[in-house]
């Protein structure tokens, strides 16, 4: 039978101390782990499991690997010839502004993100091109150009122009759609 005493923060099983540690959930864990990876350099699993420990988090590499999968991080490569892990590019739902513009009610634009200071603008497939021509057209002292693929417009806004502007910007150009 196996004896187990906790005292002071420790959990004492016959002859072995353990620290205890309080034990958080899946959830939390796997938002940790974002956090880590959009904020700092991490080329390892030793590495993103040294900076878990640090936050209180005990787990072995087997769970770390799975959590991993579970967030579709990618290791991509540095310009050093290291590598890092990355999270994939999350596609944030468009504003309920520009949600709400009969334009987009028919389904045309789906998500508007931004990474740094260019956006992307993820359309139904075939409308990227007249999405880009708008935005082109009607924003000429916000954005400085667009490129259109399918379904996929990326803006590149202009120097000294915000995130903030370039949203009034687009809600403005599709709200007199209406």
């Amino acid at each position: 039978m196996v004896c187990c005493v906790r005292r002071n923060n420790y959990v004492i099983l016959h002859r072995f101390c353990y620290k205890y540690t309080i034990m958080k959930n899946k959830r939390e864990r796997l938002k940790v782990v974002s956090e880590i990876l959009k904020f700092q350099v991490i080329g390892s699993q030793e590495e993103l499991l040294k900076q878990l420990r640090k936050r209180g988090f005990e787990i072995t590499q087997a769970t770390l690997s799975r959590d991993l999968k579970a967030l579709k991080v990618a290791k991509t490569p540095l310009s050093n010839g290291m590598y890092k892990y990355v999270l994939p590019p999350q596609i944030m739902p468009i504003s309920d502004e520009l949600a709400s513009h009969n334009f987009t009610s028919h389904g045309a634009v789906l998500s508007l993100d931004f990474s740094g200071h260019l956006a992307i603008v993820k359309t139904r497939p075939g409308y990227a091109s007249a999405i880009a021509w708008d935005i082109d057209n009607r924003a000429t002292d916000e954005v400085l150009g667009t490129i259109a693929g399918d379904d996929t417009v990326l803006l590149i806004p202009r120097e000294g122009v915000s995130r903030d502007k370039i949203i009034k910007v687009i809600n403005h150009i599709f709200q007199e759609k209406n």
